[in-house]
């Protein structure tokens, strides 16, 4: 490795910060100084948001609305799409993005009176559009759990993904909802290989403990799927059909994927993440990916960003199919209620009018 590359740092996905595209100034480190940065503690900021559900109208997302309790995620997925969103704060897509964390600790108040609007149409609310609900602070804060609360209380649907055991945490939940269909979880494996999910997202729980975490659910009588996402051809690909069977081992209903998606600043950190880990599969890698996104590393065409085109798209999309098709995961999702909502404390009849 050249010695004025950036250096590995433990437990962090990105060595380094790449230019924030909103700024128009930047700091250019010496070479030396570069590739040896100091390794980056966690901070932790007040989120102080006026609104919690977020909406969108992505036809390829499946849902519309959904809540966030934290910007930025410590797990450091080094492909995670949604790290340019740090940019928007001010930060860097890199480091920044798993090291400086907002916390939305007004969460569940905001959700309280966002539910109690007028102009709340019942649906179902994916936590979380962006980052996971379940990153390690929210063992401490419990604001992912407070929000659980308060939906179960209005009877509202939620839709988790995650990567983290911790959801198991809030089984109790979970289970008093999927008993009235209200509730389902979608649990993301990226790979059975604990040494490349340690490198690949460094702070996520690693397989065993995901497959755990699908085991528990389902005998929790809680539908799960599982996202075998993001597939990265020349990377995990080949992994599709073990983690379709272990999946459902586990007790998995259902399974999806994606294809990796490397928007913005995201391209150069995975290209350096590649040149660290897999040199010699690096060309292999992104030429594949350049094949599926017309030439580019990035296409955010809702057509197909989430699939990708051409022929290794298709072998991928094919593979998906026949192992799902094996392992018993290509049965319907289930439909969550929207139709027992209510707001406590307030009668029934009034929701006429």
């Amino acid at each position: 490795m050249n010695k004025n590359q950036p250096q590995p740092i433990r437990g962090r996905g990105a060595r380094f910060n790449p230019t924030n595209r909103f700024e128009s100034l930047q700091i250019e480190l010496d070479p030396e100084e570069a590739a040896q940065p100091d390794k980056p503690q966690t901070r932790y900021f007040d989120d102080n948001s006026g609104t919690i559900i977020s909406r969108n109208n992505s036809p390829d997302v499946g849902f519309s609305a959904s809540v966030n309790p934290y910007r930025g995620c410590e797990h450091g997925c080094i492909y995670c799409y949604a790290r340019p969103t740090h940019e928007f704060l001010g930060f860097s897509s890199g480091l920044d993005f798993e090291s400086q964390i907002l916390a939305k600790r007004n969460a569940p108040e905001l959700l309280r009176h966002e539910l109690s609007s007028k102009k709340w149409i019942p649906q179902v609310l994916a936590m979380s559009g962006i980052t996971d609900p379940y990153q390690p602070i929210e063992r401490k804060l419990e604001i992912t759990r407070k929000c659980l609360e308060t939906l179960a209380a209005f009877k509202n649907p939620v839709s988790l993904i995650t990567k983290n055991h911790l959801i198991t945490r809030d089984i109790d939940v979970l289970k008093e909802m999927a008993n009235e269909e209200l509730a389902s979880a979608n649990i993301s494996v990226t790979s059975l290989n604990p040494k490349l999910t340690a490198i690949l997202e460094p702070r996520t729980s690693r397989p065993e403990l995901r497959l755990r975490a699908i085991e528990k659910l389902a005998a929790a009588g809680i539908p799960v799927n599982v996202m075998i996402a993001p597939i990265i051809p020349g990377l995990n690909d080949e992994e599709i059909p073990a983690i379709a069977d272990a999946a459902a081992s586990a007790g998995a209903r259902t399974a999806a994927f994606t294809m990796v998606r490397l928007p913005y600043a995201v391209a150069p950190l995975f290209e350096e993440w590649l040149e660290q880990h897999f040199p010699l599969r690096k060309k292999k890698i992104l030429d594949r990916i350049r094949s599926m996104r017309n030439g580019k590393l990035n296409d955010s065409d809702f057509a197909s960003r989430m699939r990708g085109k051409g022929i290794f798209a298709e072998q991928i999309r094919q593979l998906f199919h026949v192992s799902i098709r094996r392992a018993g995961l290509d049965q319907p999702r289930p439909q969550l209620r929207t139709d027992l909502f209510r707001i406590p404390g307030r009668p029934k009849q009034l929701d006429l009018f």
